[in-house]
This record gives structure tokens, C-alpha cells and sequence, in this order.
């Protein structure tokens, strides 16, 4: 369950007394069906592992995202964001917050499209009612509210036909909606057929026709664009494998290049030891280019070194790491540490979700990416300073020899 924040609190007081001055005849779209759409929400924020952050947005929306009707029945939500936006700016609430927010209202409008986990979350909740035990009352609830806001009338069984077409295309987003809640609706669709079969039994065959064609099933058209939608999976299994080795490429690339920085300096310094300090007793104006010279390419090494430096992690995860998909058992930092019997359990269940699989491999590539930046942050601080450096100890040495000679 989630934690009540301010915000949160102040948003359940402030939406509960502006939902209950609405007019008469709004059977549906009231303070009932807000609680339900906020009490969903919560469910599946922790179903879905939200953060807190993530929970309390989702929560301040679910209860604003009706508040429009206050102002008029057409394009609530654009209306119930204005209010939001007043309140919540009105409560030090940050404009990005707001900002979310909004796109979370928003993305309740039919048809919905939600851009995004939370998103999924709230539109979700919003037609929760289609696969709960509420189905009938708040289907009917619906019916009574056009007719007395709207003024369109529908006798119960072509209520139920209408609805009937309505849940047959409507598809759940979240995993835990498409998983569960999609099995639930089922009851209710069932319901519905029973209700309208013997009013209309030739108007129900061709709407189950028609939701069998949007399903795809015995028409050989939707057939071929399955087959066609599985292609795209070869194309991101090489979009995976290009990016990975392109990235190891490039990392083998850095560590080529600051072998060559620490290779020429090192020898550079060697003959600086070996022969010019052996001689600064007798040519003591070559002493500051020296020592300027040695500067540079001591710390030439240094930052060579530091971007070929490995840097390790504990190498352990646990089963709760695994369950929750909080690590990546695709980079050995990860898992050096472990036993073969828990490496190989993780694998497993890696494997059979297509979502942490991919969503691995996601982050394989993206520390890469980390690691690679820094190697080559490192690397261009290294030929600078070489190449700078060794230019003005050069000049050093010139006008040490030139203007400075030593007189023996």
C-alpha cells in the first residue's frame, strides 16, 4: 500500500469536495468511481515497483483526473488540468511534477495512449471496472449517466451489444493487466453475451466475427502481419549484437591508444634518467626543461593509466536482485563472486522473461557506454597534456640552449 504524502492528502480532501457539488445525473464519472480508479492505482504501482516518486504522481492523478466535469462535460481533462495545475503550483508542487502529471491525465483520454509505465498504470485503472465484480453496476451507472448528461438513450440490450464491442477491443497495458486482468474480463464479456443473445442472436454473431477478425483468429490477412511483426525481432537481436561489438571495438581502441601513451612516455623518461640528469651538474640550465619535461610525461602516464584501469564490483547478486530485475547478469562485475548453481538459476529466469532479457542486455550496452566515455575522457586528457606539454618543454629546452648556454 502507499504512503498518503502532503500532496496526496491534500489532493483526496480538495478532489472529494469538488466531486461532490457535481450536477445531478452523473452516475458514473463521480466520487465513487474516482476512489476506485485511485484504489486501483495503488494496487498496481506496487504491482508494477514504483517508487515512491512515481506512486505519488500516479496517485495525485487518479484523483484529479475527473475533476473536470465540474467545469462542463466536453474535453474534461484538458479542463481537470487546469484545476490541477492551480492547486498543485498553489502547494509548491515543482512544474516538472505538474508537468507529469498532466501527461498522466491526459493519457486517459479515449483512445487512450499511454507513453509510459505510469501512464500504462492510470489508463489502466481507469477501465479497471471492466474485469472487476463492479462490471454490471458501473456498466449500468455508464448508460443512466448518457442518458441524463448527454441525452442519448440506450435500451439495456443495446447497452449491452455496444459494451460487448467496446470490451472485446479494449486491451489492457500493464504486464499485470495483460496477464491478469485481461483473464478476469472475461466473466464479464461472458455476462454480456448472456444478457443480449436472445435479443439480438444475429447482431452477436457478427460482432463476434468482427472481434475474431481484430484478434486475428481464422483470417489468414491478420495471420501474415503476425508473421510479418515477428521479423523485427531479428533486427533488434542485431541491433544488439552491432551496438555490443561496435562498443567493445571502441574500448579495445581506447586501450590501444593509451598503451601508446605510456609506451612513448616511458621511454622518453627513461632517456630523461638516463642521460640528460646525469649531466645537469654541467649543464645546469637544462634543469627547469627537465623537470618540466618529466611533469608532463608522468602525468601523461597517470591519465593513461587511469583510463585502462578495470574497476570491479562485488560480483554477488541476490534472488531478490533477480526478482525484482535490479541486476545485469550479463556483465561478469556481477557475478564473479557467485556460486555456478545461483549464476545458473538467475540465467534461467532471465531467460524467460523477454522483458529483463532485453531489458539486460539494454543495460550491458549502456555502461558500456559509461565505461567508455570515461576511458576516452581520460585518454583526451592525456594527449592534451602530452601534446601541449611536450611542445612547450621543447621550447624550453631551445631557449635554455639558446639564450641561457653554459660557458665551460
Amino acid at each position: 500500500m502507499y504512503r498518503e504524502t502532503e500532496l496526496i492528502c491534500k489532493s483526496r480532501v480538495y478532489t472529494t469536495e469538488l466531486l461532490n457539488t457535481l450536477p445531478e445525473g452523473y452516475h458514473y464519472h463521480n466520487l465513487e468511481h474516482t476512489r476506485d480508479v485511485v484504489e486501483a492505482a495503488a494496487d498496481l504501482c506496487s504491482k508494477e515497483k514504483l517508487t515512491p516518486k512515481e506512486t505519488e504522481l500516479v496517485i495525485i492523478a487518479a484523483w484529479f483526473h475527473d475533476v473536470g466535469y465540474i467545469c462542463g462535460k466536453e474535453k474534461h481533462e484538458e479542463s481537470g488540468c487546469g484545476v490541477m495545475r492551480e492547486k498543485l503550483s498553489e502547494w509548491g508542487m515543482s512544474d516538472e511534477d505538474i508537468a507529469m502529471v498532466e501527461s498522466l491525465i491526459k493519457s486517459t483520454e479515449m483512445p487512450q495512449k499511454p507513453n509510459s509505465v505510469s501512464a500504462q498504470i492510470l489508463c489502466d485503472s481507469d477501465l479497471y471496472h471492466l474485469s472487476s465484480t463492479k462490471f454490471q453496476k458501473r456498466t449500468e451507472a455508464l448508460r443512466k449517466e448518457l442518458a441524463a448528461i448527454h441525452d442519448v438513450n440506450f435500451s439495456p440490450e443495446d447497452w449491452y451489444l455496444r459494451t460487448l464491442e467496446f470490451i472485446g477491443k479494449h486491451k489492457y497495458f500493464t504486464k499485470y493487466g495483460t496477464e491478469v486482468l485481461e483473464k478476469k474480463k472475461e466473466d464479464n464479456i461472458t455476462w454480456l453475451k448472456e444478457n443480449c443473445t436472445d435479443y439480438k442472436s444475429d447482431e452477436i454473431k457478427r460482432l463476434e466475427e468482427k472481434l475474431k477478425k481484430l484478434k486475428g483468429e481464422n483470417s489468414p490477412e491478420p495471420e501474415a502481419k503476425v508473421k510479418k511483426a515477428k521479423k523485427p525481432s531479428r533486427g533488434i537481436e542485431t541491433m544488439f549484437r552491432i551496438t555490443s561489438k561496435n562498443h567493445l571495438a571502441l574500448s579495445g581502441m581506447a586501450d590501444n591508444k593509451a598503451n601508446i601513451m605510456i609506451s612513448i612516455n616511458s621511454i622518453i623518461l627513461s632517456v630523461l634518467v638516463s642521460l640528460l640528469f646525469r649531466k645537469l651538474d654541467d649543464y645546469p640550465n637544462l634543469i627547469i626543461p627537465g623537470i618540466m619535461m618529466v611533469a608532463v610525461c608522468l602525468t601523461t602516464i597517470v591519465f593513461a593509466v587511469l583510463a585502462t584501469r578495470p574497476n570491479i564490483s562485488s560480483g554477488k547478486f541476490t534472488r531478490e536482485d533477480i526478482e525484482n530485475r535490479k541486476t545485469n547478469l550479463l556483465f561478469f562485475g556481477n557475478f564473479h563472486s557467485m556460486e555456478l548453481e545461483n549464476y545458473m538459476w538467475g540465467m534461467q529466469e532471465m531467460m524467460k522473461d523477454s522483458d529483463f532479457l532485453y531489458g539486460s542486455m539494454i543495460k550491458d550496452i549502456y555502461f558500456l557506454g559509461i565505461v567508455l566515455g570515461k576511458k576516452y575522457r581520460m585518454l583526451r586528457k592525456s594527449y592534451t597534456i602530452f601534446m601541449f606539454g611536450f611542445v612547450t618543454s621543447v621550447i624550453a629546452f631551445i631557449i635554455a640552449l639558446v639564450f641561457f648556454p653554459v660557458k665551460h
